[in-house]
């Protein structure tokens, strides 16, 4: 696919087919991914796989976990809830997603299961966890070389038929994800990709998010035009 078109038509999938993604799929995608920048080439990053019977074990005990009450047991640090335009467009994004899913603003119930599918990954057959050494905490730096991984990552499944969503509600558990996929302690466990073949019939996958036009953001410095 030409670059500029597959950069504007990815979008997040959130409902997958059944189908399982072979291995060497996954290999391409990560052997592509694997190009992108880092601090003076450190590449940070390490990849943990799951798929099958353990990352049933993790979206299932995640999602009983979350619906106990637990409290949430993240590496990373968090920025809490949103707030001002960064609340304002989570606001928008759940709005369209709730609308073509026939979620209404009171139901309670289809809200709550709206939320326990992304503790699940979306039931999507593979998740890619995101880790880096430990040892570069704190970690801002190794966070932005992760970024780009992880968007290599999503370019390059979406170039090959496969769909992901980046997955923050997927290791809301950490200690769960490390104990079943065994990810040493020396780790930390950033965030995961769910990835599968999209499910064509899931009305959310047909859902594409709005960007801000380039003058709300962008200041340019010293050009004469």
């Amino acid at each position: 696919m030409d670059f500029e078109e597959l950069v504007n038509t990815r979008r997040s999938v959130r409902g997958f087919k059944s189908e399982p993604v072979p291995r060497s799929v996954i290999e391409e995608i990560i052997k592509v991914a694997k190009r992108a920048p880092s601090s003076m080439n450190t590449q940070p990053w390490h990849l943990h796989v799951l798929t099958g019977e353990p990352l049933e074990r993790v979206r299932q005990r995640n999602m009983e976990e979350m619906l106990a009450g637990a409290k949430p047991k993240r590496d990373i640090v968090s920025h809490g809830e949103y707030q001002g335009v960064h609340r304002k467009r989570q606001v928008d994004i759940a709005k369209q997603l709730f609308a073509v899913m026939g979620i209404a603003r009171d139901d309670k119930p289809m809200r709550q299961d709206w939320v326990l599918r992304g503790f699940r990954q979306f039931d999507a057959p593979v998740s890619l966890v995101l880790t880096y050494d430990r040892i570069l905490d704190p970690g801002a730096t190794c966070h932005f070389d992760l970024g780009a991984l992880c968007y290599g990552i999503v370019l390059a499944a979406w170039n090959r038929g496969l769909g992901s969503v980046i997955n923050g509600q997927g290791i809301t558990r950490s200690d769960i994800v490390r104990e079943v996929a065994s990810i040493p302690e020396d780790q930390v466990i950033m965030t995961c990709v769910a990835m599968g073949y999209p499910d064509d019939s899931f009305p959310a996958n047909a859902v594409t998010s709005d960007r801000e036009a380039n003058h709300d953001f962008v200041r340019y410095v010293g050009f004469r035009d």
